[in-house]
């Protein structure tokens, strides 16, 4: 067996490699999972070619790649969502710690809750005035997301109700933010960045503890008033279960020194992403933990998903 996988290691790459992105493009996933791909083309020597699979919170995306030949060809962009899944879905096709193993983490991002620009709102108060006396109608990247979990744990906390409409990525779900289809999402600093500072829509309160240098005049929800809403997303790379330790090493070292190069990681940080990069390890133990936080935060929430 380990000359087997010595041999599939001094052999990768010898074809291209999908870097599968479960989410659609336009969200923060997509991006840093676009910026790593081309860096990563040129360190290989083969193209790696991003395949945005989106669909069920990203668990169809999730499948594919526990199903796929564990030899380095095949890898997933995953987020906080494949760990808010585990609980949020009463049964799934594959299981993120045991189908699927840790690579590296890429990058974190904290989320910005933005509201239509016709909407008497100017701040997170406001929200919860206007959603107490009106129809309020939310958006999400897709149920089971970071984005939807947001805000029931919000609707929740602050006694108000409120319609979600999942999108498919929050690509959609920020042009229908925009158009007033919808009044308010919570979602990454990188999905809505390029729309707050054009002014396409408001943004009222970001999830962190001090404000971001990127959106300065935004306030957080901690100044706000909400001290538990400090809130983000995380990505990264995981491979099947079984590929060959080499390999993945190979890859968590390549994908580390992509994102903390400071060409890349001055593009990610103004992007709106903190870049990280790490081992296996690291990673895994952040999946796990997350699995759990997640868990009792879905179950907190009421949340539940079909599926």
């Amino acid at each position: 067996m380990a000359c087997a996988e010595y041999a599939s290691a001094q052999t990768f790459p010898n074809r291209p490699v999908r870097l599968l992105v479960a989410f659609a493009p336009g969200g923060g996933n997509d991006l840093i999972a676009r910026v790593a791909a081309q860096k990563l083309t040129e360190i290989l020597g083969q193209p790696v070619i991003v395949d945005n699979r989106a669909g069920g919170g990203g668990n169809v995306g999730a499948e594919i790649v526990s199903k796929a030949a564990p030899d380095g060809h095949t890898l997933l962009n995953i987020s906080a969502a494949h760990a808010i899944a585990q609980t949020l879905y009463p049964k799934l096709n594959y299981s993120l710690t045991r189908d699927l193993t840790p690579v590296a983490i890429l990058g974190s991002s904290p989320l910005v809750t933005v509201v239509y620009n016709g909407l008497p709102v100017r701040n997170v108060n406001d929200l919860v005035g206007w959603a107490k006396q009106n129809k309020m109608v939310y958006a999400s990247g897709g149920i089971g997301v970071i984005s939807h979990l947001a805000m029931e744990i919000f609707k929740v906390a602050v006694g108000v109700d409120g319609t979600h409409v999942p999108y498919r990525g929050a690509g959609p779900a920020a042009t229908d933010v925009v158009s007033g289809q919808v009044h308010v999402m919570s979602n990454t600093l990188p999905s809505v960045l390029g729309l707050v500072k054009a002014g396409r829509f408001r943004a009222i309160g970001i999830m962190t503890e001090k404000r971001n240098a990127l959106l300065p005049d935004v306030p957080t929800f901690v100044e706000q008033g909400y001290r538990d809403f400090v809130m983000g997303n995380w990505t990264g790379i995981v491979a099947p279960a079984t590929t060959p330790r080499a390999i993945v090493n190979r890859l968590a070292s390549d994908f580390t020194s992509i994102v903390r190069s400071p060409e890349v990681a001055e593009r990610l940080t103004q992007q709106g992403f903190e870049p990280l990069g790490g081992t296996p390890e690291d990673f895994g133990r952040l999946i796990q933990n997350e699995v759990v936080r997640f868990g009792k935060a879905v179950k907190a929430s009421g949340a539940k998903a079909d599926g």
